[in-house]
């Protein structure tokens, strides 16, 4: 049998508080977090120093909602990925800090990393 979901959420939680003591976003370098759920993905940027999001792209977004016949794979996540970089570009950012939230560098997660470093964004 699995773990408990409200088990395995507190060690996700316990994760994401891990890295977040070693990362911090500004308005140059923001900080990019991604949630995922099992029917959406979304990204957003945090201007940590002002407390503040920056920008964010997800699966609902209307550039994209009509291209994706579902947001809870690695194509549409990647895509999220390309917008979030064209977003960001318009606002002068070309480098981020990647916050993964707990989650592994795979799947989804690393879809939409290699979709903003497609679209220039250097991280």
């Amino acid at each position: 049998m699995g773990m408990d979901p409200k088990e395995k959420r507190k060690r996700k939680e316990r994760r994401h508080k891990h890295i977040l003591k070693k990362m911090f976003g500004t308005a140059e370098k923001p900080r990019v977090v991604v949630y995922r759920s099992l029917r959406h993905f979304y990204v957003q940027a945090v201007d940590d120093e002002r407390g503040i999001v920056i920008t964010g792209a997800s699966t609902l977004s209307p550039e994209i909602r009509d291209q994706i016949s579902y947001g809870g794979n690695v194509e549409a996540a990647e895509k999220v990925g390309e917008l979030m970089a064209k977003r960001l570009k318009e606002k002068g950012i070309e480098e981020i800090a990647f916050d993964r939230a707990g989650y592994r560098y795979h799947g989804r997660v690393k879809a939409c990393a290699e979709g903003m470093r497609k679209g220039g964004i250097k991280f």
